[in-house]
């Protein structure tokens, strides 16, 4: 791509060199804060913090409403708050209705003529790069003034036109292709849930005799396997529970979230807490425990399992958590990481367990859990096999997934380049 003919230095640190005929401009001179508020009658909806509301919900207060800002189509719109917390702080509307927006956001209004579309990526680049080094206080909150005198650059009208033109074609496309990747890793996602729980439930042998499992979301299964409830091939156990101080020191600690996150318990665990030499035998985590989420907001997210690979010494578990201790030579660990992570067993809770707040796994629901036993051997073998496969499909995934970034640091590159004048394209 082409450059300027001549450059200047801008002074601002963010923008560096600019094209020597363009302007700059202080942000207050380009815009100005709008203050349009409401009356009762609100527009169709509202955005407040993330939340739509609208003028028929008796929940908001008159004075809330009255407090309301109209946002009308192309405003600009800052969130000021948590600006530690919420990675891109600025967006532009574009929605065909008027809707209202809480008094804590911070509408734009311009007072140049100006290409909205070329502004939408200037000011991206001002949120991503440098917005984040203003506001105040711990949350890093923003108010108008703190951007009022910051410099942006304001080319030719004709020139804002062609870039933002230029923009909204190469960055459909980035966006398409970074679309189709994804896509594709959804693809292989799903391909991999459909390899386990084809091996876990028919095993690897297509030609072997099947018979009916006797559950129907499990349907046939090979003929020389069998079916049994769990509480017949080992024990159950609800977590340690201790006070908020007894945490942060002392001994290992299996976290909810180190369950939560993969089919297989991490070596080394961050979690600690001080607990005694008889919490250690009771809430041990030793090689071939299969630990279970018993706690969630929806039943979709109940008995998520992760299993141990090797004893984690001197460890307890969190009380979120239950842990399922197999009697010797029932189970293979390789097998169990793969068959309590499937979709097998998810059918049985949700057909099981009544939902009323929070969902809850018990340990009598977990022990009625019909579980499938192969031979030994043969477990060892489905788990051996899956090993090799997810391992190649979680390559093919990371691949997409560093494909993915790559774009994205492109499209940014690119936006950056250009609507600061690094690039010509016009």
């Amino acid at each position: 791509m082409q450059q300027y003919n001549n450059y200047k230095n801008s002074g601002v640190e963010w923008l560096g060199e600019i094209p020597e005929h363009w302007e700059e401009k202080k942000f207050k001179h380009i815009f100005s804060e709008k203050k349009k508020t409401t009356d009762v009658d609100l527009p169709c909806g509202s955005i407040s913090f993330g939340k739509v509301v609208y003028k028929d919900d008796e929940k908001i207060p008159e004075s809330t409403k009255r407090s309301y800002q109209v946002l009308s189509d192309g405003d600009f719109l800052i969130n000021p708050l948590n600006l530690n917390y919420d990675l891109i702080s600025l967006r532009i509307a574009l929605s065909d209705k008027e809707v209202v927006v809480s008094s804590g956001y911070i509408i734009l209004d311009n007072n140049l003529k100006l290409n909205k579309n070329y502004y939408k990526w200037l000011l991206h680049i001002f949120d991503v790069v440098y917005m984040k080094t203003l506001g105040s206080g711990v949350r890093q909150t923003l108010s108008f003034t703190h951007i009022a005198n910051c410099e942006l650059v304001f080319p030719p009208l004709e020139e804002q036109n062609k870039i933002a033109d230029f923009l909204e074609t190469k960055t459909t496309k980035i966006d398409q292709a970074i679309a189709i990747k994804q896509k594709q890793i959804e693809l292989l996602k799903e391909s991999r849930q459909i390899l386990i729980h084809k091996a876990v439930t028919r095993g690897l042998n297509d030609k072997v005799k099947l018979k009916d499992s006797g559950v129907e979301w499990i349907g046939e299964i090979p003929e020389h396997w069998k079916v049994t409830p769990l509480r017949h091939i080992g024990k159950t156990q609800n977590g340690i529970s201790k006070g908020g101080e007894y945490f942060g020191t002392g001994f290992p600690f299996v976290s909810y979230g180190d369950v939560y996150r993969d089919i297989k318990l991490p070596l080394l665990v961050n979690g600690l807490v001080k607990s005694s030499i008889e919490d250690r035998n009771q809430y041990s985590v030793l090689e071939g425990d299969i630990l279970f989420t018993r706690t969630s907001e929806t039943v979709e997210e109940i008995g998520f399992s992760s299993t141990c690979l090797q004893t984690i010494e001197n460890a307890t578990f969190a009380g979120f958590l239950i842990r399922f201790r197999t009697q010797k030579n029932i189970l293979h660990k390789e097998f169990s990481k793969y068959y309590f992570s499937s979709s097998t067993h998810r059918a049985f809770f949700i057909k099981e367990m009544n939902l009323v707040i929070r969902a809850s796994l018990s340990q009598d629901l977990l022990k009625r859990m019909p579980v499938l036993l192969p031979p030994i051997n043969e477990q060892e073998e489905i788990g051996n096999f899956l090993n090799d496969k997810t391992t190649k499909i979680a390559t093919a995934i990371s691949l997409k997934e560093q494909e993915i970034e790559k774009l994205k640091e492109y499209k940014m590159s690119l936006i950056d380049g250009v609507v600061t004048g690094k690039v010509r394209v016009c």
